[in-house]
């Protein structure tokens, strides 16, 4: 089978196209035959090597590990282990699997059975590989971490991403009045996805406004979240969800001391891959929410769309589609 190998860390030019052998699933596990996947943070940082946490997880010098990142996939089932229940072969399924070594990249992949769901009729395999981690990010953030209320004002930093454009869509389903931030070029993606208002972070800080929000989710994370705290409510709450390291064990420390004077709240997603699928899964099916997909590559030029990614201006989701082929497989990895 085919998969996108990634040899060394720190740049789109170390991924290659590469025949490799299929893999055999565990008695929990379940092959899926990858129709489409897409491209998250996760991935990108794979690819950086960075945090160095990755490294750990992946292999210290060069990703041995993990060759093959994309965690979400979306594709039919082709076989089962003997312990697993819930799936046939020729089910189709997609999920997030972040949790059990990525590999989506390719065009086959094994993952737990715990790590899929099943993959609804009325979505396409596209749409569905664009929604597990992203969607899910949005959705814990506003509703489990965040605790979104109907009538709330809403502030959404980095709306005009992959997990952004999801996070606009749920705020507006949960009633809220959104906001969105972020640059020049994203502002009508934005209000395509639903947002009341937007602002574009290159000629407007929306911490020096005067206006203030209930919720404040932030995928961006640039500033100190003293510069954020202002731009709360007395009883608002400021969601971190990713970002540089120092900045994350800053809002940890000033969330703590929040959490003893009462009144702000800051705080940190601490994401749980898939948890709340089927939520989204109604939410889609209602119409209220829906991947906002950018662009779309095959998986020989999967290079090309994370040097996209990295580059910023994604607006929504960047997806990778598979197209199978019957070739004879060759060497595992070494």
């Amino acid at each position: 089978m085919k998969a996108m190998v990634l040899s060394r860390y720190g740049s789109p030019d170390f991924l290659e196209l590469q025949e490799v052998a299929k893999p055999a699933p565990g008695d929990n596990e379940v092959l899926v035959n990858v129709h489409a996947a897409s491209i998250n943070s996760w991935d990108w940082e794979m690819l950086m090597g960075t945090p160095f946490a990755n490294r750990i997880m992946a292999g210290l010098f060069k990703p041995t590990k993990i060759p093959v990142q994309g965690c979400d996939i979306a594709g039919t089932v082709e076989a089962v282990g003997k312990n697993v229940t819930r799936f046939r072969p020729g089910d189709a399924v997609y999920g997030d699997l972040s949790g059990c070594g990525f590999g989506g990249f390719a065009e086959c992949v094994c993952a737990r059975e715990n790590a899929l769901v099943s993959k609804p009729d009325s979505m396409t395999f596209e749409q569905a590989a664009a929604i597990p981690q992203a969607a899910l990010l949005a959705l814990q953030g506003l509703r489990d971490k965040g605790q979104i209320q109907p009538g709330q004002k809403v502030l959404i930093n980095g709306a005009g991403g992959g997990a952004g454009s999801f996070a606009v869509q749920i705020a507006k389903a949960y009633g809220a009045e959104v906001t969105g931030v972020d640059s020049t070029e994203k502002l009508d993606a934005m209000r395509a996805m639903g947002a009341d208002h937007v602002m574009d972070y290159t000629r407007d800080d929306y911490t020096k406004t005067g206006k203030t929000y209930d919720l404040i989710l932030d995928f961006a994370l640039h500033r100190s979240v003293f510069d954020c705290l202002p731009a709360l409510t007395p009883k608002g709450n400021y969601v971190v969800v990713g970002g540089a390291t120092a900045r994350i064990l800053q809002t940890l420390l000033v969330g703590v001391w929040l959490s003893i004077t009462g009144g702000k709240k800051a705080g940190l997603l601490l994401h749980k891959a898939n948890k709340g699928l089927g939520d989204m899964k109604t939410l889609f099916e209602s119409g209220k929410v829906a991947p906002n997909i950018d662009r779309r590559y095959p998986l020989s030029e999967a290079a090309e769309a994370l040097r996209y990614f990295g580059e910023g201006h994604a607006k929504g989701k960047i997806v990778i589609t598979v197209a199978h082929e019957n070739k004879p497989d060759k060497e595992a990895f070494k």
